[in-house]
């Protein structure tokens, strides 16, 4: 795929895109969380770069909200589904679906959608799902007792730019690497020629360096697993919240077992600390403690052999009073000759207490206690020396020791992670994925939904007996937009071919009822279910969908409105319109002749269209063709209350409301008055 062939990405962000593993695939799959991973690119940019890879594989160059109002429907719908997401990422995800003239495209999502409604929406899994988040990479780790070798300069670069965690070193001959020996903890030579080298410390040739960086810098795999250890835990709650429910993430197939073992690895993340390093090793453990505690346990070491001392000499019959033996000692005399004449047994026990004291604090082993020993010794003194040389001995030996079990466990564990990197992707995206369909799942189950047939022009023909387009058919629809609670909200039947009027009294629900097509029109060409019993809905190429403008515009913006619908009328095929009492923008009797025109256009096109008006009777009258006109039915005013019809009633000129109040008194009062007013209707 050409990155640069998606609408809407540009040079800068293709660059970006190219830093993912595999960018094509990635794009192509829709997951936002993986294309969010690119630099520079958040989630919300990730969502507008999946929903243009879609577009670009379905074909799909259309653009099916063509007004403002159109525009607000769907922000409205998406944020009905958004509203019931647990994860920002569902939220963005969610950013995928749009409203598509391609039969692909619908099918595709439709068939996600009706997945997504077979869900159930367990309260467990959506509060396991509470702590899911897209995985992250984590910063570039710098491993210091490490480096690479070579000398070749391509080598070089290549290495520099694939293993940023290591310093990459030049060397010519076996010199240098012997050199590096001695500098770092371990080298790694990559050129094939120094193979057979010989040299002094823990030096390695290998070629394949680069190929394999989970051998070569084990902690840039520890990093990322360390990085995202509570993302994978709460992915893992997620797959076991699910399948304790009895719907798995996988969806209950042949294999709805995780894409990943959690026992296993859970195990793994047990032995890796939260920087990266190596958890829960005794051997590295003490061996960690023992260089860190070195010399303090020296220090207290010495004490311990002072204090034997001083205890041996307060003891002590010798030619001068113990106590002033001891005087002098403190004050800086020699004693050295004194204690080797006079207290060489004690002072041997004291320098073993010594050694012993110093080999338990640090928890030694027999051979590095054999180091130990040469830390105490010498020449006799008070307060007892140390050796430093022994002292740096033992701690180069424990750090040695430390290092060379501490990169065995990181290898170990990065072999044993190695194989999970790829399933882990899989386990978190299949739990994120899930919140997107359960969110699809519970606004379908909060509204009543159901999946709409999405049906195109040649079928369209058909259903209409090949005269007219088949529009649009709403049975018991009712809008989850509508500011009153959704169990009260009364359904609606309504189907439309072809160019209608929609009469109705006011506040009858001739605008809701517009909101309600336009709704369950965009749904169902987003692929998602329908707030309705049944709906069957013509796939259009374009949604105009015109809001009730306030009051009458003045001759400027008249005029802009007119070019609007002149450009509307000269467009192509397949659109569906829908105005809200258009005659608003001038007076009643140039609106209903302006009105008449327009459906005579839209009518020529075999256009779908519903003009809600007031002057309905007016513009049949104008027009030169058989308009059709609906009407929402009031039944009457009881209590001063109107009662209405909510569903449009075809063929049909509704009253309006000052007829029905002239009626009402007409009944009540009787006279001749309020009977001639009756027949001015």
């Amino acid at each position: 795929m050409e990155l640069e062939a998606i609408p809407g990405v540009g040079a800068k962000t293709a660059a970006a895109l190219r830093e993912l593993d595999d960018p094509a695939a990635t794009v192509e799959s829709g997951d936002v969380a993986a294309i969010a991973r690119a630099p520079g690119v958040n989630e919300a940019r990730a969502a507008r770069i999946a929903r243009g890879a879609i577009r670009r594989r379905h074909d799909d160059d259309g653009r099916v909200l063509a007004t403002d109002r159109a525009r607000e429907l769907y922000r409205e719908a998406i944020d009905l589904l958004r509203e019931r997401t647990v994860t920002d990422y569902a939220a963005k995800r969610l950013e995928t679906f749009y409203p598509s003239a391609s039969a692909s495209r619908i099918e595709e999502a439709q068939a996600f959608a009706a997945d997504a409604t077979a869900r159930d929406p367990d309260p467990a899994v959506r509060e396991a799902l509470a702590d899911c988040a897209p995985l992250s990479d984590p910063p570039t780790v710098r491993v210091r007792d490490r480096c690479l070798a070579t000398a070749d300069a391509e080598t070089l670069a290549r290495a520099e730019a694939e293993v940023p965690e290591l310093s990459v070193e030049t060397v010519e001959d076996a010199r240098d690497v012997s050199e590096l020996g001695r500098s770092y903890a371990s080298v790694i030579v990559l050129d094939e020629s120094f193979a057979g080298l010989d040299v002094e410390g823990d030096v390695s040739v290998r070629p394949d360096a680069l190929e394999n960086p989970a051998e070569t810098v084990p902690e840039r795999l520890l990093a990322f697993f360390a990085e995202n250890r509570e993302r994978l835990e709460a992915a893992a709650a997620v797959h076991e919240a699910a399948a304790a429910a009895g719907d798995p993430v996988s969806g209950g197939g042949s294999d709805p077992a995780p894409p990943v073992d959690l026992d296993r690895l859970r195990d793994a993340l047990s032995r890796l600390d939260d920087d990266g390093t190596i958890a829960g090793d005794a051997e590295l453990d003490r061996l960690t403690a023992a260089v860190d505690d070195l010399d303090a346990a020296v220090s207290t070491a010495a004490s311990v052999a002072d204090d034997r001392l001083r205890e041996a000499i307060r003891e002590r019959d010798v030619t001068i009073e113990g106590t002033d033996f001891l005087s002098l000692v403190e004050q800086g005399a020699r004693v050295d000759s004194l204690l080797d004449r006079e207290l060489a047994d004690e002072y041997d026990e004291a320098i073993d207490a010594a050694r012993e004291h110093l080999a338990d604090a640090l928890r030694l082993k027999p051979e590095e206690a054999e180091l130990a020993e040469r830390v105490f010794g010498g020449d006799p003194s008070f307060p007892v020396d140390h050796d430093e040389s022994a002292v740096s001995r033992l701690r180069t030996e424990l750090s040695a020791a430390r290092d060379r079990r501490a990169a065995k466990l990181k290898a170990d564990l990065a072999s044993d992670l190695g194989d999970l990197r790829e399933p882990v992707e899989d386990l978190v995206r299949d739990a994120l994925e899930l919140d997107v369909e359960l969110a699809i799942s519970r606004f379908a189950r909060d509204f009543d939904c159901v999946m709409p047939e999405v049906v195109g022009p040649e079928e369209a023909d058909a259903e209409a007996g090949g005269d007219a387009v088949a529009g649009f058919r709403i049975e018991g629809g009712r809008s989850p937009l509508l500011d009153v609670d959704f169990a009260a909200v009364e359904p609606v039947d309504y189907a439309v071919s072809g160019a209608t009027l929609l009469s109705g009294v006011n506040s009858g629900g001739k605008t809701s009822t517009l909101d309600l097509v336009a709704l369950v029109v965009v749904l169902a060409q987003m692929g998602m279910p329908v707030p309705a019993e049944s709906a069957t809905v013509e796939r259009f190429e374009e949604v105009h969908y015109y809001a009730k403008s306030q009051g009458t515009l003045d001759a400027g913006a008249f005029e802009a409105t007119l070019r609007d619908f002149g450009d509307l009328v000269d467009g192509a095929d397949g659109r569906l319109v829908l105005v809200d009492e258009l005659e608003s923008i001038t007076e009643p009797g140039a609106s209903a002749k302006i009105i008449a025109g327009i459906l005579e256009a839209l009518d020529d096109q075999d256009a779908t269209a519903v003009f809600v008006s007031h002057l309905a009777r007016e513009i049949r009258d104008a027009a030169d063709f058989a308009v059709a006109v609906d009407g929402i039915e009031a039944a009457g005013l009881v209590d001063g209350e109107l009662r209405v019809n909510r569903s449009p009633k075809k063929g049909h000129l509704a009253r309006s409301t000052p007829e029905l109040i002239v009626e009402k008194l007409a009944d009540d009062r009787g006279g001749e008055f309020y009977g001639d007013l009756l027949e001015k209707f």
